[in-house]
C-alpha cells in the first residue's frame, strides 16, 4: 500500500474536529444549557446532559463553567441583561410618556415571545429562592423600577420613593401579565394582550399630578 493510500486512510478515520472560538462555543454551551435547565429545572439538569446536548465533552464543557451552579449563573445574567436592554431601549425610545408605557409593557410581552425558555428560566426556575439567584433578579428589578421611578418624578409632583414605588408596580404588572399571556399558548395576540396592560397601566399613570412649568412668556 502507498503512503498516499495510507494518508487517506487516516484521515477517513479521524477527522479533525472544528475549533470555534471561545466565545462561539461558549455561546453555544448556554442555548444547550437553557433548554436543559427549562426541561428538567436546575437540580434534575446533569453537567452530563448538557455536554451531550451541546455536542461536546465533559471536559470542554468545564473548561468554560467549572460547575453547574456557574453555568446557572451565567445563563441568568445573560437572559436579565438583554431583558433590561429591551425595557431601556423602549423606555427611552421616545419623550413621549404614554408611548413609553406602551413601548415598555409591549418589550415585556416580546421578550417572553421571542424566547419563552428565556423568560422561565428567569422567572420559573427551581433555583429563584437560592440567595445568589434572588439577588441578580432584585438587582434587575431594583434598577429598572429606579428607571421608571426616574421618568414618573420627572413629569408629576410625585417624590422620588413614591415614584420608585409605582415603577415597582408597572414592571410587576408587565411580568405578570406576560406570564399569563405565555400560558394562554397564544389564544390572545401579543398586540392585543399587551395593549390591554398599556391601557390599564396608563390610565392610572396618567391622573398622576403634572409637575408645574415655568411661567409662560
Amino acid at each position: 500500500m502507498t503512503s498516499e493510500a495510507r494518508t487517506g486512510e487516516g484521515a477517513e478515520r479521524r477527522a479533525p474536529l472544528a475549533r470555534l472560538p471561545r466565545d462561539e462555543r461558549r455561546a453555544q454551551l448556554l442555548v444547550a444549557a437553557l433548554e436543559v435547565f427549562v426541561n428538567n429545572g436546575y437540580h434534575g439538569a446533569a453537567m452530563d446532559e448538557i455536554a451531550e446536548a451541546a455536542k461536546v465533552s465533559k471536559p470542554v464543557l468545564y473548561q468554560h463553567f467549572p460547575s453547574k451552579r456557574e453555568l446557572y449563573v451565567a445563563l441568568l445574567e445573560s437572559h436579565l441583561s438583554n431583558l433590561k436592554q429591551m425595557l431601556i431601549t423602549a423606555l427611552n425610545s421616545t419623550t413621549d410618556n404614554k408611548l413609553r408605557v406602551q413601548a415598555t409593557m409591549k418589550a415585556y410581552f416580546q421578550f417572553v415571545a421571542n424566547d419563552d425558555q428565556a423568560y422561565r428560566l428567569v422567572f420559573e426556575s427551581d433555583l429563584v429562592n437560592d440567595h445568589d439567584v434572588a439577588v441578580r433578579l432584585e438587582k434587575f428589578n431594583s434598577e429598572f423600577a429606579d428607571a421608571l421611578g426616574a421618568v414618573i418624578a420627572e413629569d408629576t409632583l410625585l417624590g422620588r420613593l413614591e415614584a420608585v414605588l409605582l415603577g415597582r408596580a408597572l414592571s410587576g404588572m408587565a411580568q405578570v401579565s406576560a406570564r399569563y399571556w405565555l400560558e394562554a399558548n397564544g389564544d390572545l395576540d401579543l398586540e392585543v394582550a399587551s395593549d390591554l396592560v398599556y391601557r390599564l397601566a396608563w390610565r392610572g399613570i396618567s391622573r398622576f399630578p403634572k409637575e408645574q412649568q415655568g411661567p409662560s412668556a
